[in-house]
């Protein structure tokens, strides 16, 4: 007993067994008594302690039977975002731009979606739709503060963004040769019909009677009319007087000398050049006028 007694303890079962197969060729008294004692043994060593956490979840949990039968509370389907919501996911809108630079920000068109092209229209045009509702703000706001633009977008984005729908707060207007989508907001379009003053064309090549200092933009030729028409527009529709002077190559020089007074009239404050690589158009114009001259090759 004393022998099996010790090898029992000591947890080591193969030798135990060894040891009784022994003793059982001497003896069957002792084999009986390991025999009814070795599974109250193995119920105790192989029984793991009951750790406090779990008989904390044990006694405080409920059981998965009740879990079953607990209803589940479905809450309202939830809403739709907000037109914010969505701009606030692709786009930070500096609307005050105009304020401290002078002129707002643009819509650089390439590479976004027509969804975000349209939504980022509709806010801008939103925006300056409150501007000229606030007695304290509309006093200061400047006629380039209203100017709405979005450059570089070709013809069938465009169309894309029209199938959109049209926007709430303005209305759009697409000039194909600079790839420009222009918009007036409601409260502009107000303004105009009530004071019943014509718009400005943004088109027109003669140089209109005003104060301000004019801008004068050149190209060389037809292949340069895009980036010409998009600085000439931009400057147009923020009610800057522009005069175009297209056509104008250095290879035929006559062509350019036959618009010096234009070029050096009084009131022109900056001439844009659009050229080709070779920057001769621009060096010319630097040359026959005093003003700043802005080479686009």
């Amino acid at each position: 007993n004393e022998t099996i007694n010790n090898n029992i303890s000591a947890s080591n079962w193969p030798r135990t067994m060894l040891s009784l197969s022994t003793m059982a060729r001497h003896s069957c008294r002792p084999v009986q008594f390991v025999l009814s004692t070795f599974p109250e043994v193995v119920a105790t060593r192989t029984a793991k302690p009951s750790s406090p956490s779990s008989e904390l979840i044990s006694s405080s949990s409920p059981s998965r039977r009740s879990f079953a039968n607990t209803p589940i509370a479905f809450n309202d389907p939830p809403h739709p975002p907000s037109p914010d919501e969505i701009l606030s996911s692709f786009a930070n809108l500096d609307h005050q731009r105009a304020s401290r630079a002078g002129f707002p920000e643009a819509v650089f068109g390439q590479g976004k979606t027509p969804k975000q092209i349209h939504a980022i229209l509709e806010s801008m045009a939103d925006n300056v739709n409150k501007q000229m509702t606030t007695p304290s703000s509309s006093s200061k706001l400047s006629d380039a503060s209203k100017a709405i633009l979005a450059t570089r977008v070709d013809k069938h984005i465009y169309e894309e963004i029209l199938r959109l729908g049209p926007l709430q707060n303005g209305q759009m207007e697409y000039h194909e040769t600079a790839r420009l989508i222009s918009v007036r907001a409601n409260s502009v379009i107000l303004q105009e019909h009530d004071t019943e003053a014509p718009s400005p064309s943004p088109s027109s090549s003669q140089q209109p009677h005003s104060t301000k200092q004019s801008v004068i933009v050149a190209c060389a030729g037809t292949t340069d009319l895009p980036i010409a028409e998009e600085a000439a527009l931009t400057l147009s529709l923020s009610s800057v007087p522009t005069t175009r002077i297209y056509d104008c190559g250095v290879a035929g020089l006559h062509r350019i000398l036959s618009h010096l007074p234009t070029l050096r009239d009084p009131t022109v404050g900056c001439v844009i050049v659009c050229a080709g690589m070779d920057g001769a158009l621009p060096s010319v114009v630097g040359g026959l006028v005093d003003v700043p001259v802005v080479a686009v090759p």
